[in-house]
């Protein structure tokens, strides 16, 4: 059963976005006679009434607020026939100028003062590979952001990794220095300073290393599967 997804569109534009992709999914059916351009114009005509009352009436979306909608349909006997239980809409409320200009404002007065901080991450140890490489969860604040693999050696340590929050990082493979002591504790340490060095990327790059380390100890759910989602 197709589905038609509209990806992410303001309020005010839901309606011809619903129109404009309902129309190129149904192309060849238009082509083959199967359907004609007023079937498919009728039938986005009906799903964004609907999808009026719901976005307006009920959620009271604001014109400018951002929403994501999706839902299953099929043709059948020259008609298309929306499957209701699937509908599925996200949306994204648009916070008011006035909210936002006094705390941009304030902020505005830290961030030079926040450029020069280190970003400080923390690591966990998820498992090692087959060939003895360990590796590591990043997180920042809490939150898993991105992923580091550490290969022992004599007295030295290769390692690599990416994260994607507070901004997208790729460390490319590094030789470092391990000093006597337990591995986990040395990383731990080193993991902020290591990525101060790192290079700044697209998050989709980094959503990329990050999956590909994990998945070597086959982590469970990847760190960064809502991001992938999303960005798809």
């Amino acid at each position: 059963m197709p589905t038609l997804r509209t990806g992410l569109v303001i309020a005010a534009g839901y309606a011809d976005k619903v129109r404009r992709v309902l129309f190129a999914q149904l192309r060849d059916a238009i082509k083959s006679g199967e359907l004609s351009n007023k079937d498919v114009a009728m039938a986005a005509g009906n799903l964004n009434r609907v999808l009026f009352e719901l976005l307006v009436n009920k959620l009271k979306a604001d014109k400018l607020d951002v929403v994501r909608i999706q839902i299953d349909y099929h043709v059948k006997d020259s008609q298309i026939q929306f499957d209701f239980s699937t509908l599925r809409v996200e949306l994204w409320r648009r916070v008011p100028e006035e909210e936002i200009a006094p705390v941009v404002e304030d902020f505005a007065k830290t961030a030079p003062k926040l450029l020069e901080e280190e970003i400080r991450f923390t690591v966990e140890r998820v498992g090692e590979t087959d060939v003895g490489d360990i590796v590591y969860r990043i997180m920042y604040r809490g939150s898993d952001v991105g992923a580091l693999i550490v290969t022992p050696l004599n007295g030295e340590a290769l390692v690599r990794g990416a994260v994607v929050e507070p901004t997208p990082l790729v460390l490319k493979r590094t030789r470092v220095q391990v000093e006597p002591g337990d591995l986990d504790d040395f990383i731990s340490d080193k993991v902020s300073q290591l990525f101060a060095e790192a290079q700044n990327v697209e998050k989709r790059e980094a959503v990329k290393v990050v999956n590909e380390i994990l998945a070597l100890v086959k982590a469970g759910e990847t760190v960064l599967e809502e991001i992938e989602e999303a960005e798809s």
